[in-house]
């Protein structure tokens, strides 16, 4: 049954419809984002890109997602939310099309591009319909339950669809299975999804967007390209002073709007600013392994598309059902448990890949990928509910989205980070190459058992309320 009958004896669409639409969107997103990355060697064979060039490939989606994300927010509040959320799926699908006659890698990471504005406007427009869909918190829950179990099958089928594509047809054709699953979601918006908009929309923030974007911009751009330029040269230099003052600027700017693209406020609570850190440190883990690990299986190995995606699917798998457990003992337990256990099994699998060299056993390989799954998949709920827990509920919202764009910096940062080691120490043969960047992912998880331990004392606990008590009382921009 589609529809319910209001009390006004008007049709509306039945919730679990809307919320199956939504979840189309999440399919196809969160697909491509691991669907790309078992194509790498085979778009490097036929495009000619170098390490780098695959880098863009990546990052210029993500970065561009992570710059955006508040401002698609703001726009689906004000334009309204089915609006916003096809006008987005148009464009992924343009840019999903336009990826697939790609004639060199600048023209493939310049669609990228396109596609990323339209996601912007996809998973957070879709997770605000879902939030004005479903009132009741129980079921609410239950429907962003059913939207993560989507989003960890949607991670698990990228890599073994990929690789199947991409082995019998080519490369290209990735970027077709967006086509018809976007073309559906399009017309079932259209036809079931009602009209919203927010009562009371926030004020866009130009100037802060423009800081935001130069930031991520120009410390992805030094960090990819310094081993080519030198770090020492000019641009490199100029690059990393401009994303400085960029961030001086922003800091200095945001608290003075009165409706800011960032409250800096935020921070002043400790937990808040342990979860940002600890989105970072875990999705820079996350992109970095996915690069490194698909280049190794296909390049090293020499594994076709579809053995390098079944050798994903272990950590897929692990992550979609750790995530529920990690949402329980959350629920149960506080952060706390899930958080050192993400940290500690980043740990161990960092360290084991500390080892890799050119002949390493498939089996520890693959026991590896299962811890390194387990830690990912205990992470993101804790995450989540760090940033929003204590938060005012009319700043959740806002709380939440800088969560998941700090998430998206993360995944930006992992590829620039993985790559550019990878061509410093290329002479070195590809696993040997590899190391520093374990050693530095053992770090990020050491930052994920410490930060998780902090963010849940009750110094920590303190800083979240006198943070909630100045977002309560008083809007950004003027002093509490």
């Amino acid at each position: 049954m589609n529809t319910t009958i209001e009390a006004t004896g008007r049709a509306t669409t039945h919730p679990n419809l809307i919320l199956g639409i939504c979840c189309l969107s999440l399919l196809m997103v969160a697909m491509d984002a691991t669907i790309v990355n078992v194509a790498l060697p085979s778009i490097r064979q036929d495009l000619g890109a170098s390490i780098s060039g695959l880098q863009w490939v990546i990052d210029a989606y993500t970065m561009v997602v992570a710059s955006l994300l508040m401002l698609a927010g703001s726009m689906a509040d004000r334009f309204g939310r089915r609006r916003v959320f096809q006008t987005g799926m148009a464009l992924f699908m343009l840019g999903s099309l336009l990826c697939s006659l790609a004639p060199n890698n600048q023209g493939l990471v310049a669609f990228r591009v396109v596609q990323a504005l339209g996601a912007t406007m996809l998973n957070p427009v879709a997770m605000s319909i879902i939030a004005n869909t479903f009132h009741e918190p129980k079921a609410r829950a239950r429907a962003i339950g059913i939207w993560g179990a989507v989003a960890g099958v949607s991670m698990a089928l990228g890599p073994v669809i990929g690789g199947v594509l991409t082995e019998s047809i080519g490369w290209r054709s990735i970027f077709w299975v967006n086509l018809p699953v976007g073309a559906a979601a399009m017309l079932l918006a259209a036809r079931y999804i009602p009209e919203s908009r927010a009562p009371k929309p926030r004020r866009v923030d130009p100037m802060g967007q423009l800081l935001v974007f130069t930031i991520l911009a120009t410390v992805t751009y030094a960090v990819i390209e310094g081993p080519h330029a030198g770090w020492g040269s000019t641009t490199i230099m100029g690059l990393f002073a401009a994303a400085a003052l960029a961030l001086v600027a922003l800091l200095a700017y945001e608290p003075r709007r009165h409706e800011p693209l960032i409250d800096v406020r935020f921070f002043r609570s400790a937990p808040f600013s342990c979860a940002t850190v600890i989105a970072v440190c875990s999705f820079s883990a996350f992109s970095g392994f996915l690069f490194l690990n698909t280049l190794y299986l296909q390049e090293v190995r020499g594994f076709s598309a579809v053995q390098t995606g079944l050798c994903t699917l272990p950590l897929a798998l692990t992550t979609i059902l750790c995530s529920p457990l990690s949402g329980r003992l959350v629920g149960a337990h506080g952060t706390r448990p899930s958080l050192l256990a993400s940290g500690t099994a980043t740990i161990v699998s960092a360290v084991m890949m500390t080892q890799l060299t050119a002949t390493t056993p498939l089996a520890l390989l693959l026991l590896t990928y299962v811890i390194f799954g387990i830690g990912f998949g205990m992470v993101n709920t804790p995450i989540t509910h760090t940033a929003v827990s204590g938060m005012p509920k009319a700043q959740a919202g806002l709380a939440a989205a800088v969560a998941s764009t700090s998430r998206q910096t993360g995944a930006s940062l992992g590829v620039a980070l993985a790559g550019t080691i990878l061509g410093t120490h290329v002479h070195d043969g590809f696993a040997q190459a590899s190391h520093p960047f374990w050693w530095l992912m053992t770090g990020g998880g050491a930052a994920i058992v410490l930060l998780g331990w902090l963010s849940s004392t009750r110094w920590a606990q303190d800083t979240t309320r006198h943070a909630a008590h100045l977002l309560d009382v008083a809007p950004a921009g003027v002093q509490a």
